[in-house]
């Protein structure tokens, strides 16, 4: 496994190359690292599945170099599409639409609508613009673990399995993209995530804060996902840590220190976004430590709070949660 530079054009040119190849590259984004392939091949697709034993009926999002691309990829557009692309693209926002016969099915499991986003990271914008076609891209770490927020993470995670990582510097949200879907009235939060629910609220009507009962058309809806290996147990605080062979994952300093071997401190502020930047790696460091569990405190549920809490809910062994009250 090569990692090179992702500023560097050469860097950028091998890429490409690779992509043109029928290949696959880990490449950075504003929200984690992406593990890409050409979405119009889908021979190229099927690696993704493969490098991250992911199951086929979980469809991916593509990436897409221009607002105006999703006019080349998506059909029949709700006109609260232009809305949001106008407000938050290039950015971490991913919308459903209809796509268009030109998407393979892979990457769709199937499905008639395909899940697109233009990423703002440079890097991620430099490689979809000098290959001029759409990347299929779900995180670059084995499915249902912890996201990759640097390039060491990927590394680390899918050595032999990939021959290239883009490295650009740590991701800047650290929390996936948020996904939205349409009705006629106004659009539905799929998955929560970088750009908040109040954020949407101030420019589409928000129908309903995470579509139930209705699994499978986006990315990441499945009920356990974004977990550790070591058994991760969320609590209210410091107070319910219960014994010393754990980690600490605190959302902000605690009043008293923990019994926990490890402790990791999300903001020592409480700012909910410095705690998304902070979490995926985090969670990565200690479930590499010497302890036999992870407890995590819950954060506040607003603004992206309520992303960092959806994951970790999802990354709790059955949901268990410890003095929920």
């Amino acid at each position: 496994m090569e990692i090179l530079d992702g500023f560097d054009n050469s860097a950028i040119l091998r890429a490409v190359t690779l992509l043109k190849e029928g290949g696959i590259v880990a490449f950075p984004t504003e929200t984690v690292y992406g593990l890409g392939a050409d979405a119009l091949d889908p021979y190229a697709v099927a690696k993704i599945f493969e490098a991250k034993r992911r199951p086929h009926f979980d469809p991916l999002i593509i990436h897409l170099g221009g607002k105006d691309w999703i006019f080349r990829y998506g059909d029949n557009l709700s006109p609260y599409v232009q809305v949001l692309a106008d407000r938050f693209w290039p950015g971490p926002l991913t919308m459903i639409v209809q796509k268009k016969p030109v998407i393979p099915d892979i990457v769709t499991a199937g499905l008639s609508t395909v899940a697109v986003r233009m990423p703002s990271h440079e890097v991620a914008l430099k490689l979809i613009t000098a290959l001029d076609r759409p990347i299929a891209a779900p995180s670059a770490n084995p499915f249902g673990y912890v996201s990759p927020t640097r390039a060491a993470h990927v590394a680390g995670m899918l050595k032999g399995r990939i021959p290239l990582v883009l490295d650009g510097g740590s991701s800047r949200y650290g929390i996936e993209s948020t996904i939205v879907s349409f009705e006629d009235d106004g659009v539905v939060i799929r998955r929560h995530g970088s750009i908040s629910e109040e954020e949407l609220a101030d420019c589409v009507p928000v129908i309903q804060a995470v579509k139930a009962n209705q699994p499978g058309i986006s990315p990441g809806e499945l009920p356990f996902h974004y977990a550790p290996m070591k058994p991760l147990v969320i609590v209210r605080g410091v107070k319910d840590v219960k014994t010393e062979r754990s980690a600490f994952l605190a959302f902000r300093v605690p009043e008293t220190a923990p019994i926990s071997k490890q402790l990791r401190v999300l903001s020592e502020t409480g700012d909910l976004k410095e705690a998304a930047a902070n979490f995926f790696s985090s969670l990565i460091d200690l479930d590499h430590q010497d302890v036999d569990v992870i407890y995590a405190e819950r954060v506040p549920e607003s603004g992206i709070g309520k992303a960092i809490m959806e994951r970790l809910r999802k990354a709790a062994k059955k949901g268990e949660i410890l003095s929920a009250g």
